[in-house]
């Protein structure tokens, strides 16, 4: 698991750990990482985590991204790596699995790790909200955060597949409405099945991947 940090003034002020997904950084509230300062562009970066791996990407061009005070545009992240962000910055460390290494007291371990104290607190947030969104993984719009406010979202075109996300009270379903090509949920082709979407479900819909999560 990835775990982000940032800091200001050598104090740390927010810490995520994370598994899969994109983690975009910017000073707009609307990201997982928030940074309150001018020198940050509103959508500044993207880390995006992948089979294993975690690339940073620069997303906007009037603001530099700094890793490990040289300038790039994408970065293959290493343990111990350095995102400079203005006055802030944040680390990237790898962390070991640790939901298949708990210990016996799962509160115990909360009381000792605030970070995963908070990240179940979120968890738990989320699934009672039942809010969900999709953003998307891959392509010119990586990061871009797609709200599932409809009782009905249609998603594709004409030509290269179609799907439809029902908004239901026992959660969110996903079925092939036009073509099967290209149609996924978590590498498995969709057919003419309807599933049951669950928190950081992978949609793909023309070669572009989606991340499925509960706010």
């Amino acid at each position: 698991m990835a775990k982000l940090t940032l800091y200001f003034k050598d104090k740390p002020i927010f810490s995520g750990i994370y598994d899969t997904g994109v983690i975009h950084i910017g000073r707009d509230d609307t990201n997982e990482i928030v940074v309150d300062s001018l020198a940050v562009a509103p959508a500044h970066a993207a880390v995006v985590i992948k089979d294993g791996s975690c690339m940073i990407k620069q997303l906007n061009e009037k603001f530099p991204l700094l890793i490990n005070n040289l300038a790039v545009k994408e970065w293959a992240l290493q343990n111990n790596d350095v995102i400079n962000v203005g006055k802030h910055y944040i680390t990237f460390s790898v962390t070991e699995t640790f939901l298949n290494n708990q210990p016996q007291n799962p509160q115990a371990t909360a009381e000792k790790d605030p970070d995963v104290l908070a990240l179940n607190h979120k968890l738990d947030q989320s699934v009672q909200q039942q809010e969900a969104n999709l953003q998307i993984m891959d392509g010119p719009h990586i990061g871009r955060i797609l709200p599932l406010k409809k009782a009905m979202t249609r998603l594709g075109h004409e030509g290269a597949g179609v799907v439809v996300i029902a908004r239901r009270k026992n959660g969110y379903f996903v079925s092939a409405l036009q073509g099967h090509e290209g149609l996924a949920v978590n590498k498995q082709p969709l057919g003419e099945t309807t599933v049951l979407l669950k928190h950081n479900d992978i949609i793909e819909v023309d070669k572009t991947p989606m991340q499925f999560f509960l706010e």
